[in-house]
């Protein structure tokens, strides 16, 4: 069993690797005046300075 999702992994990786390979490159301008620090939305930090911010 531990040898399949070993295996499992290992191909959800690869496949992963590809697809940021073939994926095109950001041309998006970076964001003026947004929070310094982690991305909220993604690391669940919606308080800054005792202050809850929403996007």
């Amino acid at each position: 069993m531990k040898h399949d999702q070993q295996r499992n992994a290992e191909q959800a990786m690869a496949e992963a690797r590809r697809r940021r390979q073939k994926a095109p490159a950001s041309t998006l301008p970076p964001e003026q005046g947004g929070q310094d620090g982690p991305e909220p939305t993604r690391y669940g930090d919606w308080e800054k300075n005792g202050r809850v911010t929403d996007f």
